[in-house]
């Protein structure tokens, strides 16, 4: 292709970190390259491993869940309580997405128009389709991911329901059955949202024109198309997380607040005891929250992730002397291989039929998960950089993605450590139960600002080491980014495998009230209880991944944006370009201000929702208890199905005023401050997002785990006396885990989400900023 024909030089770029062409870059080197990273039949085998390694997911899935399906039902009794969970799951979740689809299809018109009227009235640079084409493939990109992200959401719960059931039942057999129904039945869920989210990336980047970068070289117009029609997908998927996981987590922490405090310290009835009016909806929240609310976050996480990663690619498959494709189908691979490799470590999980920490059994499947990641991403760096034409690129590019593998098993550690009754910080809290409710709160926040340094350096040393071992590539522009962009990559790798062991949580947390409503024997309820604890630390570990590659992938996002909005150093730097945001500039400074406050109001809005919501439920429960004696006495049936009702209309209700001060305040700050304070606005707001995140998500689950550690008899007094259930610390106890349910379960999580809509949304939309 002749240079004329190119016409590169003519072409001002939107995405120009994605787009950047170097001035010695002669196009005509296109036709005189001999590798085989580019031909179509190396593109046809790397789309063949993609939705090969997407299927084998899928039927591995359905493989578990016939196997689930199949297993023990349990007794009557325990068929009943489950089956009101169910009921109560799915009448919550269809109202659920009746709501957000309806604020899906408002989001995608209004998106659609203002993306055709910029492009008609300021046409974007560097692309060559028109207004309505590009508003109309962008929306239709948009409800695709929404889509996708929600069936992400409803398959994870629907199958979680499933598996409670069958792991309570198993549980009257021994731990080991328990624990590999209920990893398994998390399985289901994981393998199908990393599938589901792997495959839509890459049939939407086929869709819009993706096969391009199987064939010769085209131009630079095709390239520009292809990406800004595809970033609405992240956007989608983004957009219903953020609500699904807002409304879940309200529903749920509503309901266990309700049934607590009421139940546990007015009524001094068990946890998950039938007496409990609200027992039933804080079993059903368990699921909304955590599994329907979870696959919807870890789904967006994937998809906003590659689709990063593949806008950078795009600007080294145009630099790269022999237009290698493997820049933009690396990051799709990587994820096909991490299937695999989750898939094994799932495989090897084989506990032993006598009671042990179930946690080992776990480590064992991810650290096997982990060895088979760097396997797999080692030798595909090898195999698709060794021919890109820039030394050294293979190796150091693996280094990079070693380095995501190596943050989220830190993550996992850490998490471990201050989230799991082994260790000192829960141990701490349990100690402080003995004074009362009020050193418990004190602790536990103590605890979790202490989280928030581990993970800075965790986070800090992987974007450094990723960023200076890329940008050590010789010749290579934008390396440095590139090599964040396969960390997070690395990090995301293993991501079915975490979202099985975050599934595992509420699984097991059913099991147990099941386990108790049906009266089971003593011996039955102590498996369920021992594998509960161990659930709350997966739900916790996961909540600390999430967050963690939320961070990774929000460096890579925010770069994009930077380029995106022209922020970048002019062209005659291109090799080393460097950004143009200085924080003394009082536009970036006030963004940045905003963008911190955001997380704050945020949050806030989140916990009183729970507040607002919990204190409906609260008086339910009184109520039913005054206005009926029999249920105390157990000669009645609490009505179950109005405290359903009530969470249900208190999250629905809520969850709308969050979701739109989140998606509204980047566009507001982008269409005022312009492009330098909507990019303050997302450096600041990521950085004390992430701090923020990581506070509310293990100071929650260390309450949590301090409760269970008291209740597990572990707790005495300088007596030796056993402090347990019912005891003054116990309840002490109960009121620190009350105050962290909201910040574990709907705030914390609802910030993973935000971080990264706030990097889709404006990218999206960043035409309107400059």
């Amino acid at each position: 292709m002749e240079h004329s024909r190119c016409g590169i030089a003519r072409y001002r770029l939107k995405f120009r970190s994605a787009f950047r062409i170097p001035s010695h870059y002669d196009a005509s080197t296109s036709k005189t390259s001999k590798t085989g990273g580019r031909t179509p039949t190396m593109f046809a085998v790397w789309l063949a491993i993609i939705y090969g390694a997407g299927l084998v997911g899928i039927i591995f899935a359905l493989f578990l869940a016939r196997q689930v399906l199949g297993s023990d039902r349990g007794t009557p009794e325990m068929q009943n309580i489950a089956s009101k969970i169910f009921q109560g799951a799915m009448a919550f979740l269809k109202r659920q997405y009746t709501t957000i689809a309806y604020l899906a299809v408002v989001a995608a018109v209004a998106l659609g128009v203002l993306l055709a009227v910029l492009q008609n009235s300021k046409p974007t640079s560097g692309t060559s389709i028109d207004g309505v084409g590009l508003g109309i493939k962008t929306s239709v990109a948009f409800l695709v991911g929404a889509l996708c992200s929600g069936l992400s959401g409803f398959i994870g719960m629907y199958i979680a329901v499933q598996a409670n059931l069958r792991t309570a039942a198993a549980a009257r057999r021994s731990l080991a059955d328990a624990l590999t129904m209920s990893l398994r039945g998390g399985a289901v869920s994981g393998f199908l949202v990393v599938a589901l989210s792997l495959m839509g990336v890459t049939t939407i980047l086929l869709a819009y024109g993706g096969t391009s970068f199987g064939s010769d070289f085209k131009d630079e117009a095709t390239v520009n198309n292809i990406l800004t029609s595809i970033v609405g997908f992240g956007f989608g998927a983004s957009f219903v997380a953020l609500f699904a996981q807002l409304g879940g987590g309200i529903y749920t922490k509503a309901a266990d607040v309700g049934a607590d405090l009421v139940g546990k310290v007015e009524a001094g009835i068990p946890e998950d005891d039938p007496r409990n009016p609200a027992v039933i909806a804080d079993l059903v929240g368990d699921n909304v929250g955590d599994c329907a609310g979870r696959g919807a976050d870890l789904f967006e996480s994937t998809a906003a992730e590659n689709i990063g990663a593949i806008i950078l690619g795009a600007v080294l498959y145009k630099v790269s002397p022999t237009h290698d494709a493997a820049w933009v189908m690396f990051p799709l691979v990587i994820m096909a291989l991490g299937i695999i490799a989750s898939l094994i470590g799932v495989l090897v999980v084989r506990p032993s039929k006598k009671m042990h920490d179930a946690m080992s059994d776990l480590n064992i499947g991810y650290y096997t998960t982990a060895f088979f990641c760097v396997i797999g991403l080692v030798g595909v760096s090898f195999w698709m950089f060794g021919s890109t034409g820039y030394a050294d690129a293979n190796w150091k590019f693996a280094l990079c993605g070693i380095f995501g593998i190596l943050t989220s098993f830190a993550f996992v550690l850490f998490t471990q450590y201050y989230t799991a009754g082994a260790w000192r910080p829960v141990r701490e809290i349990a100690e402080a139960s003995k004074t009362g409710p009020a050193t418990v709160v004190i602790a536990g926040t103590a605890v979790g600002f202490e989280t928030t340094a581990p993970s800075t350096l965790v986070i800090g040393a992987a974007l450094l080491g990723s960023y200076f071992v890329g940008d050590s590539i010789p010749g290579l522009p934008l390396g440095g980014i590139f090599g964040t962009a396969v960390a997070t990559m690395g990090m995301l790798m293993s991501a079915a495998y975490i979202l099985a062991m975050d599934t595992f949580g509420p699984i097991t947390d059913n099991a147990g009230g099941i386990t108790e409503m049906s009266d089971s024997p003593k011996e039955v309820r102590e498996i369920t209880d021992a594998l509960d604890s161990v659930g709350n630390t997966t739900k916790a570990l996961t909540k600390g991944y999430a967050v963690g590659s939320a961070a990774l992938a929000a460096f890579l996002l925010f770069s994009a944006y930077l380029e995106a909005a022209k922020l970048m150093s002019p062209s005659s730097t291109v090799q080393k370009p460097e950004p143009l945001v200085n924080l003394a500039n009082p536009v970036v400074f006030v963004g940045g201000f905003i963008g911190a406050a955001l997380i704050f109001l945020f949050s806030s809005m989140t916990v009183r929702a729970v507040g607002k919501a919990a204190g409906s439920m609260i008086e339910e429960v009184r109520r039913q208890f005054r206005s009926d004696p029999g249920i105390m006495a157990g000669t009645s049936e609490p009505d179950y199905a109005r405290c359903v009702d009530i969470s249900t209309r208190g999250a629905l209700k809520a969850m709308v005023m969050p979701g739109l001060l989140a998606v509204g305040t980047p566009i507001i700050v982008g269409l005022t401050l312009r492009a330098q304070g909507a990019a303050g606005m997302l450096m600041i707001g990521t950085i004390v997002g992430v701090l923020m995140a990581n506070y509310l998500n293990n100071a929650g689950g260390a309450w949590d785990n301090a409760k269970k550690y008291i209740e597990a008899g572990n707790l005495k007094d300088a007596t030796g006396k056993v402090l347990g259930k019912k005891s003054d610390a116990h309840a002490a106890a109960v009121v620190g885990d009350t105050v962290g349910d909201p910040f574990k379960d709907t705030s914390g999580p609802s910030l993973h989400v935000l971080i990264k809509l706030l990097s889709t949304i404006t990218l999206v939309l960043v035409p309107l900023f400059i």
